[in-house]
This record gives C-alpha cells, sequence and structure tokens, in this order.
C-alpha cells in the first residue's frame, strides 16, 4: 500500500524532528523545510498527499505559502493543515479563508495532530460511487466526487472547506444547521471552531455563489439553511 507524503514546514528544527519523527512512525513519508521559499518549492516540485505549515516563517511567512499552494492549479487540492504558536482568532479565520483543512495552535500533542491528519486524508480520499452522484436545486449543480459546483453551468471555484458547507446544506434543503453542526459535519467534531470562522465562511461562499448564494439563509440565533 501506498505511503502518503506528507511536507512539513517550520524553522523551528526541534518542532520538525517532533513532527517527522512521529508521522514517520505512523508510517507516513515525511518531507521537511525550514523556510517558507523552500517549502512552495518543494510542495510544487514533491507534490506531497498534506502540507503542515507553520505560519512564522523566515521570508515568506505561512499565510503567503498557502496563498502560492491555492492559487497554482498543481498543488491547489493539496489539504493543508495550519500549526503555529499564533493561536488568536484572527489567524484561525484568515487561515480557514485562505482554504486550510485545519487549524493547531502550538504547544500541541503530536497524538492529537497525527489523528487530525488522519482525519484530513480520510475526508479527502473518494467513497466508492462518489463519482456518479450530483446533486441539482435551484440553479446550482454539485458533483461530489469530482468536487465541482456550476451556478447557471459556469464553474465555481470553492475551497475545500466552502465546498463542504455547501454540499452539507445542499442535501438537507430547508433544515436548520447550527455553526458547530456545520463544521463538525465538514471538519470532524475535533476541529476548533469558533461562530466567526463559519460566518466568514459563508460570506464567502455566498458571494462566489454570486445571485444564487441568496439560497444560504441566515436563521438568527441558530444557525443556516438552504432555501428548499
Amino acid at each position: 500500500m501506498k505511503k502518503e507524503k506528507i511536507l512539513v514546514v517550520d524553522d523551528e528544527e526541534d518542532i520538525l524532528e517532533l513532527v517527522s519523527y512521529n508521522l514517520t512512525r505512523d508510517g507516513y513519508n515525511v518531507i521537511c523545510a525550514s523556510t517558507g521559499e523552500d517549502g512552495l518549492n518543494t510542495a510544487k516540485s514533491k507534490l506531497p498527499d498534506l502540507v503542515i505549515l507553520d505560519l512564522m516563517l523566515p521570508g515568506i511567512d505561512g499565510l503567503d505559502v498557502a496563498r502560492g499552494l491555492k492559487n497554482d492549479k498543481n498543488t491547489k487540492d493539496i489539504p493543508i493543515v495550519m500549526l503555529s504558536a499564533k493561536g488568536e482568532e484572527a489567524d484561525i479565520v484568515t487561515g480557514l479563508e485562505l482554504g486550510a483543512d485545519d487549524y493547531i495552535p502550538k504547544p500541541f500533542s503530536p497524538r492529537v495532530l497525527s489523528a487530525r491528519i488522519r482525519a484530513v486524508l480520510r475526508r479527502r480520499a473518494k467513497p466508492a460511487g462518489a463519482e456518479k452522484e450530483i446533486l441539482e436545486i435551484h440553479n446550482i449543480k454539485i458533483h461530489t466526487g469530482r468536487h465541482e459546483v456550476m451556478v447557471n453551468d459556469e464553474p465555481v471555484q470553492l475551497t475545500f472547506t466552502e465546498f463542504g458547507i455547501l454540499n452539507f446544506l445542499v442535501k438537507r434543503p430547508g433544515w436548520v444547521f447550527t455553526r458547530t453542526q456545520i463544521v463538525d459535519a465538514v471538519k470532524g467534531d475535533d476541529y476548533f471552531v469558533t461562530d466567526r470562522s463559519v460566518d466568514v465562511q459563508i460570506v464567502g461562499l455566498r458571494k462566489k455563489l454570486g445571485p444564487a448564494g441568496k439560497h444560504i439563509e441566515t436563521v438568527r440565533g441558530v444557525g443556516y439553511r438552504f432555501k428548499e
């Protein structure tokens, strides 16, 4: 069975050694980079299955590395787990907006990091038969297997998280979900959630959907639903 390849980008040697040791023990192939530029170049040349990315890096910082990965057609679908001492809510929201799949503040537990990585890779794996599932409602078409969204037959580029939220809401039109329920469904129930991070994802999703974004309704004091 092919080992998944994980790129770890961090300027702290102790962190690189700790993460590399634990992930290698878990059966992954681990590549390390200590600068943002090296991390970005390595990701583009090696095409890892997942990137663990520190935010505070010399030269190009982690957020710019994430932008570079998401703006390149060859690396835009590589999941990113951000790992950083910058644990403020604003940093978490910024990471999510850029398309990060998870955000773990330092100090961290290696066991928790491993569990989060397994969860992200599991979510990225296509379930059997998923390529055949197509959801259509109003003027929106969602191809779950291909991770594609069309509005009025025009493609809409969504981040992994935005796609997950839309897919979750569309499958249950008219149902109202709390922010915590939405994130649990998309990220897993061990994901760190704030009301602000979910609201930011919804704002970005509505903007990308254009006029069709009006079908995502805010239910004041509760959460969100997709209009029947």
